[in-house]
């Protein structure tokens, strides 16, 4: 059986390679950008350590900062009409996965201007034309957008968010420059390092992976692991551009073969309570990775062995469970993510409505065990 994996066409690494940007967008013969971000990143002087590279070079630009951390139909809509005045024919997406998502939304409305109404472009989709060309430079160590197939949009009428699978959206070009990222405060930066080790283990565990997504998440579980403590608590540059590096490693893996509940779960909680989506994968990572242990012990032990567990294969299942999600746990206090899903304002009463929606969510199916509406409640409780 062929297996499909798609990659963006070219990426640059290191710090400071933003500088490329201006010459790329003159190889490709663009004329007009619209930079795509959010509001605090305008604030604070991120997007314009990017804006900068286009004004040195005389590349006209019109900024579209209106993107909430969960992007909604709302958002990538102005987005679309906001291109459509400028006459943009490249956005370059400045951001987490909250401007990437919402850049590529309105790239891929830009050339199929049938799916207008948004929300027609949730599941696998079946858009006929590429979006148009988007350049992405990811802010945080966690989303990986920037490498994927996939977006996700908040439809707030329905506080569902819709996850897009599309090979139309992918960017033509990354600049992973983790300059951009030494500034994150320490809550976002532990929360997408750890939305960044969600990709790589459910991405390693999940039913359709295969030898080369496991070469690229086991790689990045093992940077993940090393770096991300010293990235959030002493903004250690080499660290930085260590997790920089992992998440895009695991964003190559994972949308190619999937995720699993962990996703399905949390994009609940983004959805009807706009949790921040690193928290909420933070959040259940440890409870779903031991429901999921009774059919992966094996694949934890091979991820134990690879952050230094020397006697990994000797370990019954049930240790090796044990042992890898008292990592996560460790992990997760020393970056300072210790909260419950009780914290993201969830009442016990919501939780069976929850479990509704993420039965529906099209990261189930790859998930390695096979989940019930009951199971789903016992794990949001669990969570609790």
């Amino acid at each position: 059986m062929a297996e499909r994996f798609i990659l963006n066409e070219t990426a640059y690494f290191g710090r400071g390679s933003r500088v490329e940007l201006a010459n790329e967008i003159k190889a490709r013969n663009f004329k007009k950008v619209l930079v795509v971000t959010d509001g605090s990143l305008v604030k604070c002087g991120v997007a314009q350590k990017v804006t900068d590279v286009l004004d040195q070079a005389n590349i006209e630009y019109v900024v579209f900062s209106d993107v909430k951390p969960n992007p909604t139909v709302k958002n990538v809509q102005d987005g679309v009409s906001a291109c459509k005045a400028c006459g943009a024919d490249v956005i370059v997406a400045v951001g987490g996965g909250s401007a990437m998502d919402t850049a590529k939304g309105i790239a891929i409305i830009m050339t199929n201007p049938d799916r207008a109404d948004v929300v027609s472009l949730e599941g696998l989709s079946n858009t006929k034309n590429k979006c148009l060309p988007v350049i992405a430079l990811p802010t945080t160590h966690g989303t990986a957008a920037e490498v994927t197939i996939n977006y996700v949009i908040t439809d707030e009428e329905r506080q569902v968010k819709m996850v897009c699978v599309d090979p139309n959206d992918i960017p033509v070009l990354a600049i992973v420059d983790s300059e951009l990222m030494e500034t994150l405060p320490k809550a976002t930066a532990a929360a997408t390092g750890l939305d960044a080790l969600t990709h790589a283990v459910e991405g390693y565990i999940t039913k359709g992976h295969n030898t080369m997504s496991d070469m690229f998440h086991l790689k990045s579980i093992q940077l993940i692991f090393e770096n991300l403590e010293a990235a959030v608590n002493q903004k250690d540059a080499k660290a930085i551009e260590n997790m920089a590096l992992a998440q895009y490693m695991a964003g190559m893996g994972f949308s190619n073969v999937g995720l699993g509940i962990v996703h399905s779960m949390a994009h609940q909680l983004g959805a009807v309570y706009d949790t921040p989506h690193g928290v909420a994968n933070a959040i259940l990572l440890p409870t779903v990775m031991r429901f999921n242990g009774a059919v992966c012990a094996d694949r934890f032990k091979e991820i134990l062995a690879g952050i230094g567990y020397s006697n990994a294969s000797s370990l019954t299942d049930a240790e090796a469970v044990d042992a890898f999600v008292a990592e996560i746990k460790k992990l997760s206090a020393a970056v300072g993510v210790t909260q419950t899903v009780k914290d993201t304002g969830c009442k016990a009463e919501d939780i069976e409505m929850l479990a509704k929606k993420a039965m529906e969510d099209p990261c189930k199916p790859g998930n390695p065990r096979e989940v019930s509406l009951q199971d789903f409640i016992d794990l949001y409780n669990e969570a609790m």
